[in-house]
């Protein structure tokens, strides 16, 4: 059976395509977009299988963007999805260029379905290393988290009173497609409370209201590292649900950026925990 070929920038699935950017159009849905080569690969390899891909081999050919090396790898992403019986479908270099929301696309972009769940649909270990991130509202903050928890480890990441999406697509960009390696949840700070004490997991919350250094607290055994929003930080309920670390400063700056605050504490409770959970560098 042919590809489907799509030159017209008048066809109603570019609109369509177009409209996912939009959170309500991603959950009436229940899709999100996946673009790049780095991010499907590793969609696919976590079992996420496609329910269309949209291809420009023009793109990624050598007068294209993508570079020689390249080319190889991204015809047997193609070949792969192929053979798992997802719809290919083949954009004009305008098309593909209409619906692309990264800079520099490399041709490739899929439609997949979300990884969205509630806490009570997750499941973790006896022994769970948890990130919970609550009112984090920069897609580019969540996305780098839930690639510094992919590194780590981390068995679940939790967004508490979500701002953004894990469907957004610069959440999924940002994460370099680890939004597909990692279980992912929303729900309400409440929810992810009650959760946390079901599972008997403590929470260790940053915050600069406390003396008590994040390394100078037990990392071990089932745990949630909690970080809060951009602005405000943790919410009084959070703050008062588990145990105050602090990471001590000496600059001018009161606060971090939360996603690098994220990752100083989650490979602080790594060390703590061993190096078990870790691949050999690359």
């Amino acid at each position: 059976m042919s590809d489907l070929v799509i030159s017209s920038l008048a066809n109603p699935r570019l609109k369509s395509l177009v409209g996912l950017r939009r959170r309500r159009a991603r959950d009436e849905a229940g899709v999100t977009l996946v673009e790049g080569y780095e991010e499907l690969a590793l969609a696919l390899a976590a079992g996420c299988v496609p329910r269309s891909l949209y291809v420009c081999p023009e793109i990624y050919s050598p007068a294209g963007y993508a570079g020689v090396q390249d080319i190889g790898h991204q015809q047997d992403l193609v070949r792969q999805a192929r053979a798992l019986g997802v719809e290919i479908v083949q954009l004009s270099r305008a098309a593909f260029e209409k619906v692309a929301y990264r800079e520099g696309p490399d041709g490739l972009l899929g439609v997949v379905a979300s990884v969205d769940r509630s806490v009570a649909a997750l499941t973790v270990p006896d022994d769970p290393f948890v990130l919970v991130a609550e009112g984090v509202e920069k897609p580019g903050n969540l996305g780098a988290m839930l690639r510094t928890a992919d590194a780590a480890g981390v068995d679940a990441v939790v967004a508490a009173d979500a701002v953004t999406d894990w469907g957004n697509p610069n959440v999924v960009r940002a994460s370099k497609g680890t939004v597909f390696s990692v279980p992912v949840a929303s729900d309400t700070t409440e929810a992810t409370i009650a959760w946390a004490q079901r599972h008997g997991i403590r929470m260790v919350v940053t915050t600069p209201e406390t003396e008590v250094r994040y390394t100078d607290v037990d990392l071990t055994g089932p745990v949630a590292i909690v970080v809060g929003a951009e602005k405000h930080g943790v919410s009084p309920v959070l703050l008062d649900a588990g145990e105050r670390v602090r990471i001590p400063m000496s600059g001018k700056a009161n606060s971090l950026n939360v996603a690098a605050a994220a990752a100083i504490v989650l490979f602080e409770a790594v060390r703590q925990r061993g190096s078990k959970r870790l691949h050999p560098s690359v």
